[in-house]
């Protein structure tokens, strides 16, 4: 049993590096379908399980680490969203992921108004959580966590759906490819604008300098760790402040909701200039990511999931309603294939699947991918907490 914090810390970081070089090394078809980021959290979850650290003992590592690293993993991902090429993505692309976004709230809303008497009533909290991550990614979930101070215990049952029934939505998608022209012959969807979008990212990209460097890196990571440090300041002294300004009562958005609101100010600012033009952001972000994800899901045992099989029902409950009124959205303004199965990738899986489905229909299309989750970034985390308030009043 490790008892060392700075042990833990490191086995956590090696076990992601084992799994995404595993990825790189063997090329596995697996991997396609269950990503490197889910079998990390099975895998720590399992370690935990199994009593493999103490908890007590590596309690302050995880303190001092998780937060810091999250908020700067954040500022990270924002950095990398260009409002103004996000904005090129056109209505009717937008519109396709945001129609997405919100079938997803629907099916969270309805599934918990159902379910809630056999997942508890504090369940609405996990669920706004895995709504956090459902609406553009794992970064969120993690925010959304600590905005609505969810113990890592209640966070297992969001992790065990994000895992399960995550990796069986990705390959219905991949596997729905296939009957794309179908789809669209159904929808009666033209794909003209999609094409032209497509061909003018391409060509912004491939202008763009991507060649990382040391100064880079360093920059981007000591800048990131200093808007953490930054945004949590500011973050409980609006607190602060708005709890004196309404007479000593506690407001409804904490310190961790103004930190998140702070960080994302900041970056998307940030994005627009030149610091977003730095290559290695993406890469750096998803190291943190992964870090984050271990640190989160170390904390959870499978033995304190025993109401798990509902959670998974509760998740393909979620799913079905979703696919359904993004299907009939579909077919009303006339949507095709690709639009309702990246917007809805973008949404559930963000960067880690959005580009890989994007990819199965062409190269060309991994930018719109690419793009379209990134839009969740944005929203994730104040549409989970908007999400988990609504079901609140199912409770």
């Amino acid at each position: 049993m490790i008892t060392n914090g700075f042990t833990y810390i490191a086995v956590l970081v090696f076990l992601a590096g084992i799994l995404v070089g595993a990825e790189k090394i063997t090329k596995w078809k697996f991997f396609k379908f269950v990503p490197p980021v889910v079998l990390l959290y099975l895998l720590t979850m399992l370690l935990c399980t199994v009593g493999a650290w103490d908890m007590e003992a590596t309690k302050g590592a995880y303190s001092a680490l998780k937060n810091n690293i999250l908020y700067a993993m954040l500022c990270l991902m924002l950095l990398r969203c260009d409002i103004r090429k996000v904005l090129k993505l056109g209505p009717r692309m937008l519109g396709g992921f945001f129609a997405a976004s919100i079938s997803i709230a629907i099916g969270f809303i309805a599934t918990y108004a159902i379910m809630h008497g056999v997942l508890g009533s504090e369940a609405w909290k996990a669920l706004g959580a895995l709504c956090g991550s459902w609406m553009g990614g794992s970064g969120n979930m993690v925010a959304v966590q600590e905005a609505l101070h969810i113990s890592e215990a209640d966070m297992g049952y969001a992790l065990v759906i994000d895992s399960i029934d995550y990796s069986v939505w990705v390959m219905f998608l991949l596997w729905a490819i296939s009957f794309a022209p179908q789809f669209n012959k159904w929808t009666k969807a033209s794909t003209t604008t999609l094409d032209e979008v497509c061909a003018r990212l391409e060509k912004e990209m491939q202008e763009e300098d991507k060649h990382m460097t040391f100064p880079g890196l360093l920059f981007l990571v000591g800048g990131a760790l200093l808007v953490s440090a930054l945004s949590q300041n500011a973050g409980n002294a609006i607190f602060e402040w708005t709890k004196t300004l309404i007479g000593g009562n506690t407001p409804w958005i904490d310190s961790a909701t103004w930190t998140v609101l702070v960080v994302t100010i900041i970056a998307l600012v940030a994005a627009v200039t030149p610091i977003g033009k730095i290559a290695g952001a993406a890469e750096l972000s998803n190291v943190m990511l992964y870090i984050v994800i271990a640190l989160l899901a170390s904390r959870a045992s499978l033995l304190e999931m025993t109401d798990a099989p509902a959670w998974i029902v509760s998740g393909f409950m979620i799913l079905a309603i979703h696919g359904i009124i993004l299907v009939i959205i579909a077919k009303i303004f006339k949507l095709d294939m690709f639009t309702c199965g990246v917007a809805s990738l973008a949404n559930i899986g963000g960067t880690a699947s959005a580009p890989v489905l994007a990819a199965s229909y062409s190269g060309a299309l991994v930018p719109v991918g690419v793009l379209m989750a990134l839009m969740g970034y944005i929203i994730g985390t104040g549409g989970g907490i908007l999400t988990a308030n609504i079901m609140r009043l199912f409770a």
